[in-house]
């Protein structure tokens, strides 16, 4: 299994989602096109994409010229039926592929918050195993319109569209289901100054609100990420043919 994962600013640690991979046994190639390194030509030498989140909007193609190319990307692995997964930035970056309006500040959320789940999100492998209503970490402001032919799966009063499918295994999810525990006290020390502004007291509080969400939001992201690695098909390889 080999998986494609597009980093769009420093150290984005990949929490459940690498532990569901790990699981796996899944060969794992970064690539970070916001320091200048080239994105996968194409889709063939990978099984799966991953598109993880980023300070940036999905429109900021003049400080981050590689968005356009990466929108077409992602697109190009959904054409070959191979799964993909944009997460927060990600989801907004795969709205644009499929030509979805990107509305930018229009969605405030950080912290941990309550997502409920569609009648399409309910039956959906992804998220049939979190029930009607979980908790998840947010960290967004900028939000989007549905694509055309897109199925939503789950949503809140503040984002209309937190998770959507497009074909069989193409998913984008406004929340960070990755950001286990870890992940999220790992971010509390390196972002303290940018936290106090776009959430003030949540560093106060911190402590109190781990106790009571982290918890679940840990069981519910590590479903949904073992979940995705689900849909995750590898191309089979043919045995070697020995010479007569």
């Amino acid at each position: 299994m080999r998986v494609a994962v597009i980093e769009n600013m420093k150290n984005t640690p990949l929490g459940a989602l690498g532990i569901a991979l790990e699981e796996a046994r899944a060969q794992v190639e970064w690539f970070r096109p916001w320091s200048g390194e080239a994105l996968p030509e194409d889709a063939k030498s990978h099984d799966a994409l991953v598109v993880l989140g980023g300070e940036q909007s999905a429109r900021d193609d003049d400080t981050h010229p590689y968005l356009p190319a990466l929108a077409r990307l992602m697109r190009r692995f959904e054409s070959e039926d191979k799964a993909v997964l944009g997460i927060c930035l990600g989801s907004q970056i795969l709205a644009r592929a499929y030509e979805a309006e990107n509305q930018l500040g229009a969605a405030h959320e950080f912290g941990w918050k309550s997502i409920g789940l569609t009648d399409e999100g309910r039956a959906d492998p992804l998220l049939a195993d979190v029930g009607d209503n979980f908790t998840i970490f947010q960290w967004h402001s900028d939000t989007f319109a549905l694509p055309v032919g897109a199925t939503r799966l789950a949503t809140n009063g503040v984002t209309r569209n937190q998770a959507f499918r497009i074909g069989r295994a193409t998913y984008g999810t406004q929340f960070h289901f990755e950001a286990n525990a870890a992940v999220v006290e790992r971010w509390r020390g390196e972002h303290q100054e940018t936290i106090a502004r776009k959430e003030p007291g949540w560093l106060e509080k911190y402590p109190e609100l781990v106790s009571k969400h982290a918890a679940a939001a840990d069981s519910a992201g590590l479903s949904i990420a073992r979940a995705w690695v689900k849909t995750i098909r590898t191309q089979a390889k043919l045995p070697e043919t020995a010479e007569a």
